[in-house]
């Protein structure tokens, strides 16, 4: 190989690296209103429906192990395809496995029956027999590890509906323990 091969390439691979510390930077500076400083505002397909909430959850049962705990929930849908995340942190104590699932009502503190059933297509659809499975609600189970954070994601073959929804905690028992409220048009 030449020097001056080897120039060239040198220069290629460093223009690549320049590449992928330049996009996101010039990405966060150009970042659109309400992105904070030092977030990156990552483009979605304008085909794409996205859903989030961000903040305290809301307490169903007093004195649970969610006191003061926070969550982020994430939806993206495409098509017929949606990819859900929820992180939750601060959780007391801080280890056990929840379950977490979108419910088709709204989080009211206190009051886990205003959040309704399980989200589920065959209802939402009329379909008969209904079935409880991963493909036909949104399944969030965790585990809390001990820095009192877990987190989930799923993705199901269906694009839930809008509406005034919440993501509820339950423990392994069913009860419910927690909610955050998820909202879209």
């Amino acid at each position: 190989m030449t020097g001056r091969v080897r120039g060239v390439l040198a220069a290629v691979a460093v223009l690549g690296v320049v590449g992928v510390i330049a996009g996101p930077m010039a990405a966060a500076q150009n970042r659109p209103p309400g992105v904070p400083r030092g977030e990156i505002a990552i483009p979605v397909a304008p085909e794409s429906n996205v859903a989030s909430s961000n903040g305290p959850l809301r307490e169903l049962e007093p004195d649970g192990p969610f006191h003061g705990a926070r969550a982020v929930v994430v939806m993206v849908s495409h098509g017929a395809r949606t990819t859900v995340r929820l992180q939750v942190t601060g959780v007391e104590p801080a280890t056990g496995s929840f379950g977490a699932h979108l419910h088709t009502g709204p989080c009211v503190a206190g009051d886990g029956a205003a959040a309704g059933p399980h989200y589920n297509t065959d209802v939402i659809e009329g379909r008969k027999p209904v079935r409880m499975d991963r493909e036909r609600e949104i399944w969030l189970d965790f585990t809390v590890g001990p820095s009192g954070a877990g987190a989930a994601s799923t993705v199901v073959p269906f694009a839930p509906k809008p509406g005034n929804r919440s993501i509820v905690i339950h423990s392994s028992a069913g009860a419910r323990l927690a909610c955050l409220p998820l909202s879209w048009d």
